[in-house]
């Protein structure tokens, strides 16, 4: 991909790292405990022999070196937007914070970061391949 001045685009993969949107060749996320911290996909760029780790969804990533198209609709970007935000924000409350929201509203922050992180773990998994033949054929 090249932005109007002719340059390679560059992509944000976090922590301050980036890569050339054109060098970029896979994705792949990372899940169950590896996956938290900073540490959401694996990130193959062409002329570097180990994977950098990025702290941003291989869906972000997509959507920044332009593959909108292998991603789905906005509504899905935003709803998994909110499931990253609410599994980030529920480990953020400490014990007393969690006791306390569950017994004056009810809400069991923990019990939401797990559905939460299931959630975009499942998203993570790269799509069934579409068969060549009809089954009702």
């Amino acid at each position: 991909m090249v932005v109007a001045d002719g340059q390679p685009k560059m992509v944000f993969l976090g922590f301050g790292k980036y890569a050339r949107a054109d060098k970029v060749y896979a994705l792949e996320p990372i899940r169950g405990k590896d996956r938290g911290g900073g540490r959401r996909t694996l990130v193959w760029v062409e002329g570097i022999p180990e994977p950098i780790v990025a702290s941003r969804t291989e869906r972000t990533i997509l959507m920044d070196i332009g593959q909108r198209a292998a991603i789905g609709t906005p509504l899905i970007d935003q709803a998994l937007e909110l499931a990253e935000r609410v599994a980030a924000d529920a480990e953020k409350a400490g014990p007393l914070v969690k006791r306390s929201i569950l017994a004056e509203a009810g809400i069991d922050l923990d019990d939401l970061g797990r559905r939460a992180r299931r959630l975009l773990e499942a998203t993570a998994r790269p799509p069934e391949p579409a068969s060549l033949f009809d089954e009702a054929e």
